[in-house]
C-alpha cells in the first residue's frame, strides 16, 4: 500500500479552505496562517541570530496545531544549520484564556495558561514545566504574541531554577499564507 499524497482530513492554514472554523478559535483567527522571519535568541551558546518558520493550523476542531522551526543565522544573514524546533497545539478556554501546550526535542514539555490582552495579542505564563535530565534548566517561562502592523511578534522569558526570568528568544515574521 502506497502512502497518499494528501491526508483524508487535512489541516489547513487560510479560512477561505479546508474545514470551517469553529467559533471557539474566534479569538485565535489572527494566528492562523504561516509566518517566516528573523530573530534574536540568547542561551548557553551566547547569543545568535536565528531564521524562522511557524505555523498555526486547524483540521476543524476547536484548536490550533502549532509548529515552529528556526535556523541559526550568521551576522550576515548565511545559514549555519538547524536551530529551535517545537511543536504543540494552542487551546482557547472561554472569550479570551488561552492554553498553549509545547514540547521539544531538546526534552522539554510546557504548558502555559494565559489570556489574550487585546484581538491581537496573548500573554501565555507556564502552568507546569517538564524536562528529561539532559533538557536546559527551565523552571518557568513566559510568553508573549503579537501581531503589529501585520507582523507576528513574540517574545518568550525563560528562568531557570532560583535564576530570575531572562529574555530568550524574539522574532518578527511575516505572514507567508
Amino acid at each position: 500500500m502506497s502512502a497518499p499524497t494528501e491526508l483524508p482530513v487535512p489541516d489547513t492554514v487560510d479560512v477561505r479552505s479546508g474545514p470551517d472554523v469553529p467559533d471557539a478559535l474566534l479569538a485565535l483567527l489572527p494566528l492562523l496562517g504561516e509566518w517566516h522571519g528573523e530573530g534574536q535568541a540568547a542561551g548557553a551558546g551566547g547569543d545568535h541570530r536565528f531564521g524562522q518558520w511557524m505555523r498555526f493550523s486547524h483540521d476543524g476542531r476547536g484548536f490550533l496545531a502549532y509548529e515552529a522551526r528556526s535556523w541559526r543565522l550568521t551576522d550576515d544573514g548565511q545559514v549555519v544549520g538547524p536551530a529551535h524546533r517545537e511543536s504543540g497545539f494552542w487551546r482557547p478556554r472561554g472569550a479570551d484564556d488561552v492554553e498553549l501546550l509545547v514540547a521539544a526535542p531538546d526534552g522539554l514539555v510546557e504548558i502555559y495558561v494565559g489570556r489574550a490582552r487585546t484581538t491581537t495579542s496573548w500573554e501565555l505564563a507556564s502552568d507546569v514545566v517538564a524536562r528529561t535530565p539532559e533538557a536546559p534548566d527551565v523552571a518557568r517561562a513566559v510568553r508573549l504574541y503579537g501581531i503589529v502592523d501585520g507582523a507576528l511578534m513574540y517574545a518568550i522569558d525563560r528562568a531557570g531554577t532560583d535564576q530570575p526570568l531572562r529574555p530568550t528568544m524574539s522574532a518578527r515574521l511575516e505572514r507567508l499564507r
